[in-house]
């Protein structure tokens, strides 16, 4: 579904990528591992067309997006949940959903789209005229995955979904995570958490200084001695 080859990126004097290649096939979980300043929310952003690239290529479904717009990426079918949630704080609850749905072709849609979003977390229809801003950070990471799947992606890129939150809550996430992989969307995974990350994964690429260093299975990765004392602390 994604195939991304020699991609480089550069933030004025500092490279944040070097080369980097990996593939992500349909109805795959792949995460994407390693410490602070690694360039694993940098691949998103520009998976997403946030960030432009000094070279290399993207490809989904065998179409090149390497620099396409942002919103031409998102209609394609390729939305992503960024770092810190990002949620439109005095917005409601159901209006950031039907923001996360503006591609959607019309009101039955985005009624089916909001139901679909409750089904999954039922706490968010609870909270549904409740402003973003007051939710706790579970329940804005769950509105902020939620909004992304309005949009019915087939690639979803969640980029540091646990990130702040309670260990009980770090597990549901994950519960969840697994729950959409199940229904059939693809997902390309960022997170720090390697120990959830690999437990949840089908594969995984381990990312040192802007270049992918390890990849192979999430479970043989998990075994591996220098992921376990680099990243599992072990």
């Amino acid at each position: 579904m994604l195939v991304v080859e020699n991609l480089s990126v550069s933030y004025g004097a500092i490279r944040a990528l070097r080369g980097v290649s990996f593939h992500v096939g349909g109805g795959e979980i792949v995460a994407l591992i390693g410490a602070n300043g690694a360039g694993k929310s940098t691949i998103l952003n520009t998976i997403s067309g946030i960030v432009r690239p000094l070279g290399g290529s993207i490809g989904y479904e065998g179409e090149e997006i390497t620099r396409q717009p942002p919103h031409r990426i998102v209609a394609r079918g390729v939305c992503q949940v960024p770092e810190g949630r990002r949620v439109f704080g005095r917005m409601s609850v159901q209006e950031n959903l039907e923001m996360g749905g503006y591609t959607l072709a019309g009101g039955k849609e985005l009624a089916r789209g909001i139901e679909r979003a409750f089904a999954l977390f039922p706490l968010l229809a609870e909270r549904r005229r409740q402003a973003a801003r007051t939710l706790s950070g579970g329940e804005q990471q769950m509105l902020a995955i939620a909004r992304a799947l309005m949009s019915s992606p087939r690639l979803l890129l969640l980029d540091e979904p646990s990130m702040g939150l309670a260990p009980l809550l770090v597990e549901r996430i994950f519960e969840i995570i697994a729950a959409i992989s199940r229904d059939g969307t693809t997902i390309l995974l960022v997170e720090q958490n390697a120990s959830m990350a690999l437990a949840v994964a089908h594969r995984a690429y381990v990312l040192e200084s802007g270049e992918v260093v390890l990849s192979g299975a999430a479970g043989e990765l998990a075994r591996n001695p220098e992921v376990r004392r680099a990243y599992l602390g072990e």
